[in-house]
């Protein structure tokens, strides 16, 4: 097998890149791995480099912010992962009896539980890797409870750990999501389920490159959703198609600029060191890196509050969503948009953004804003 499988995706060549991310963390500051719900939710906003640089360099987002003053309520409660942890201890007690039962099978004795206990990131997806190739060597059921995969994101290793893997003797192996949201009469939360698939697609991902290089081995592009069945704590289990949700991840992944460009474009005295820089100097530095800040961003990421300010501060339509930015052509601030509404200097109370050039009445985007407003304008006069 080739030996950059057994130790995951390589450090970049340039030992300078991982110091220089180092220092702009915090040489003090122990880094945050990135998991498979922000890869996810990097994956959804790839044209952000902002969290792109954040999250290459580890830098605790949520206290970064609190500094910032714009705290974020982003993240689970305390209570929520409390209650999933429970939730999947009971799923995998006594072997993963609950589990097995879920995929028909009423033997324990015939599945494997191989030990997956291993120094550092890398040792583990190692290991992973090993036990992987192992199972299914043998032919034989196995589970693997916490396995470690790795997979290069934007230039540099990131490191995920799934609930389960499952290993079929027929070589197929599927990833198993534990969740703590309800399956009420056998379907869940549209919502939850997405977000658990998008979640399960960069296990899929990073799955697939080690069943590339093994023998017999393909990976399930269905992943088993384990929730408690209606209102109560007994697991029920839902296979969830990720193949498009797979497919995204792939192209915003490969979309992704490389962290040492980001690094590269950062003006002199650039620090995100949350414990010895002021809330001026982090405020700076923050906005030396682009964002591409949308709506969609509040729910997953921990400087969304920050950003939002400052997309309404410059008064740019990105703040209104992404749709709505693809509707608008040209127009790049709402001055514009009210603008071109109104009819620009032809209508006496027009608002023309400064400096901006009047708007083209043949454009389509602007001939509907023209319509809308006088739609609004019969509506209103008929009060």
């Amino acid at each position: 097998m080739s030996a950059s499988l057994d130790s995951g995706p390589q450090p970049p060549p340039q030992t300078t890149l991982r110091h220089q991310l180092a220092e702009l963390r915090g040489p003090a500051t122990v880094p945050r791995p990135l998991d498979a719900r922000a890869l996810a939710a990097l994956a959804a906003n790839p044209g952000c480099r902002r969290r792109a640089l954040l999250d290459g360099a580890g830098v605790d987002k949520a206290a970064l912010a609190e500094k910032l003053g714009s705290p974020s309520g982003f993240g689970q409660s305390q209570f929520a992962i409390a209650r999933g942890n429970a939730f999947e201890a009971r799923v995998k007690a006594d072997g993963g009896r609950e589990l097995l039962r879920l995929l028909g099978i009423e033997e324990p004795s015939a599945v494997d539980l191989p030990d997956l206990t291993a120094a550092g990131p890398q040792g583990r997806a190692a290991r992973t890797a090993l036990a992987l190739r192992e199972a299914t060597a043998a032919g034989r059921w196995a589970l693997l409870d916490h396995p470690m995969l790795a997979v290069e994101v934007a230039g540099a290793p990131v490191y995920l750990e799934p609930d389960v893997v499952m290993v079929h003797p027929d070589g197929r192996w599927t990833v198993v999501e534990i969740k703590s949201f309800p399956m009420i009469d056998g379907s869940a939360d549209a919502a939850k389920v997405g977000a658990a698939a998008r979640q399960a697609a960069v296990y899929v991902l990073a799955l697939g490159r080690v069943a590339a290089v093994t023998e017999g081995a393909r990976v399930a592009h269905s992943v088993l959703l384990v929730c408690p069945k209606d209102f109560s704590n007994l697991p029920t289990a839902s296979a969830v198609d990720v193949r498009k949700q797979l497919s995204v991840t792939r192209r915003q992944l490969e979309r992704l600029t490389r962290i040492e460009e980001i690094v590269e474009a950062l003006p002199e005295g650039v620090s995100f060191d949350v414990a010895e820089c002021s809330a001026e100097q982090l405020t700076g530095s923050v906005e030396a890196v682009p964002h591409a800040y949308a709506p969609e961003c509040l729910a997953a990421c921990e400087l969304a509050f920050h950003c939002r300010e400052r997309a309404r501060a410059a008064d740019v339509v990105e703040a209104l969503g992404r749709s709505v930015r693809g509707e608008l052509g040209g127009l790049t601030t709402i001055g514009e948009v009210l603008a071109a509404a109104r009819g620009g200097g032809d209508a006496p109370c027009a608002r023309r953004a400064e400096g901006s050039a009047e708007a083209d009445p043949d454009d389509p985007a602007v001939a509907a804003l023209r319509r809308a407003q006088a739609l609004r304008t019969e509506a209103l006069a008929c009060r």
